[in-house]
């Protein structure tokens, strides 16, 4: 009888014991101030150097500003609630494979100011939840080929401010619904044939501050939807035929500012049906190409270049006459317009319109071609 009650006492006492050996604590960890019955954990800048262990009931961990150094892999396995996760300025270096193995509910991933340098494959397992992903202002100069997989869910991607020289194919595979992608501040010298394939549903692009001397148009000819891109101080210095016709009736915004840019080609902006901002100042441009429209255009800035104020602006001339909007454009030739404003000057008094050409001229050819 004593030793059954013992045998009792003793299950009894392991019962109690077993949930906190084994289950995350269901106090707020040291250091840290929680909210709303654990589910958010709030250890910003409290000296931390690695991650406490949470109750399965948190929803949000914040722990920005600690010295973490690193993100082994397992780090979060017992976090397995986790919706947002903050981890800006901890000084991590490293992403291991498997880092944020078991966060299978996380959507919200702020890797933002470490000093980032490598990102192991892997280290997103279980993200297929994951929406939002932060790595802006950190070291990486390179990305695994399907570093990203995981994340079928992911909508907006930042890697502004990292060392990227060039995307590859592969790079961007399984993130097929990725909507906002920033890449503004690298050193991207290339975008390779292919490497925004997997991404083709992107609306905006951002590539503003890069090293691309030309434009990337076997890489982006597959894109479909892209409302806003962002191409500024790139130093390239011509914009080829065809350059934004695979997107060209969804794009509203296309910067393109203080690039060095000498010209157009003639058929730059074939497609280009819905643009409403476009940004100029800061080149080197003379003229505009004719393919140019600008009936949709809200906003225009012009600024910076050595304009010819000759009739091949005409349509711009027009279009300012026409319009509310009269941005400032100076003409730098010929001598006697020099310093004039492109809406003041009275280069273009003589010029004709041009009439599109009749469609009688295309029917022969049209017949020919049934």
């Amino acid at each position: 009888m004593c030793w059954a009650s013992s045998l009792l006492l003793l299950g009894s006492c392991l019962l109690v014991l077993a949930p906190t050996a084994h289950a995350a604590p269901a106090t707020c960890p040291s250091q840290c101030h929680c909210h709303g019955d654990l589910q958010h954990v709030i250890c910003d800048n409290v000296g931390l150097k690695k991650i406490p262990r949470v109750s399965e009931a948190t929803r949000l961990l914040n722990m920005q500003r600690n010295p973490l150094g690193s993100l082994p892999s397992g780090s979060f396995s017992e976090s397995t609630g986790l919706v947002s996760l903050h981890l800006q300025h901890c000084q991590i270096r490293e992403v291991a494979g498997q880092a944020f193995k078991g966060l299978k509910k996380l959507v919200y991933l702020y890797l933002s100011n470490n000093d980032i340098a490598s990102i192991k494959p892997g280290a997103f397992e279980d993200l297929a939840e994951l929406t939002y992903l932060y790595l802006d202002g950190n070291r990486i100069a390179d990305l695994p080929k399907g570093v990203f997989a995981p994340m079928v869910n992911l909508f907006i991607l930042q890697l502004n401010d990292n060392r990227l020289q060039e995307i590859r194919p592969g790079t961007f595979t399984g993130a097929k619904d990725l909507r906002w992608l920033h890449m503004s501040g690298n050193q991207l010298s290339a975008l390779q044939p292919g490497s925004l394939d997997d991404v083709e549903n992107l609306a905006i692009l951002h590539l503003d501050r890069n090293r691309l001397t030309s434009y990337p148009l076997a890489a982006m000819s597959k894109l479909r939807v892209v409302e806003e891109l962002t191409l500024g101080r790139n130093p390239m210095r011509n914009i080829p035929d065809l350059a934004f016709q695979s997107f060209g009736r969804y794009m509203e915004r296309l910067h393109l500012d203080n690039m060095g840019l000498m010209k157009f080609s003639d058929g730059a902006f074939t497609g280009v049906t819905a643009v409403k901002s476009l940004r100029l100042e800061g080149n080197k441009l003379r003229s505009l190409p004719r393919s140019l429209e600008f009936s949709t255009l809200t906003n225009l800035t012009l600024a910076q270049n050595p304009w010819t104020c000759s009739c091949t602006l005409a349509p711009l001339r027009r279009w300012m006459d026409s319009s509310r909007i009269r941005p400032d454009a100076l003409c730098a030739s010929p001598v006697l317009q020099k310093g004039k404003q492109v809406r003041d000057s009275s280069a273009f008094s003589g010029c004709k319109v041009k009439t599109k050409k009749a469609k009688k001229d295309t029917e022969p050819q049209l017949n020919r071609l049934r």
